[in-house]
């Protein structure tokens, strides 16, 4: 009989023990906010439909003035090994932003086991100023900034147009 009331015993105290730390972790039951999304456009290239096009253009991307902004990446092993990027400004026609992106593999070895990683190797921040967007009063002449200013981005892929990668713009709350 005492051989029976042991596991009995382990498993209450796990058990205790279990209900203790979630209420010191999470205490009133209620989930944890999230916080706000930055991202404020994103595209996937995957499928038969990006296999023969390596240039694209994105229309109508709402980018805010005087924030900076990073392009984010997904690549795998078979992303194509060269992205072009540029981001173009619609009214007053500037360009924003412009580079070539290598993709570059990493071999990580952790001394149990060896995988490959890849990421987008250049420059992949921009800044909004009010400079790239203004508008012009038409009674006085008088140029004012905007709140917001309308964008195109152009991508082309380079090499390896049948693999896949997940490209987004986020807003970041710090400058470069």
């Amino acid at each position: 009989m005492n051989k029976t009331l042991i596991p009995v015993g382990i498993a209450a105290v796990v058990v205790a023990v279990s209900i203790a730390y979630g209420a010191v972790v999470n205490p009133g039951g209620e989930p944890e906010e999230e916080e706000p999304s930055s991202e404020v456009w994103n595209f996937r290239f995957s499928g038969q439909e990006f296999h023969n096009i390596s240039s694209h253009g994105f229309d109508g991307i709402s980018l805010e003035t005087d924030n900076t902004y990073q392009f984010k990446f997904v690549p795998m092993g078979d992303s194509p090994e060269q992205l072009r990027l540029s981001l173009i400004g619609k009214s007053p026609s500037v360009q924003v932003f412009s580079d070539t992106l290598y993709l570059k593999k990493t071999l990580v070895d952790t001394g149990i086991s060896k995988y490959y990683t890849w990421e987008y190797v250049g420059d992949k921040f921009f800044q909004i100023s009010d400079k790239e967007c203004y508008e012009k009063d038409s009674t006085s002449s008088t140029i004012f900034k905007k709140p917001s200013c309308i964008y195109e981005l152009n991508v082309e892929r380079i090499g390896n147009l049948m693999g896949s990668v997940s490209i987004s713009i986020e807003k970041l709350d710090r400058s470069i």
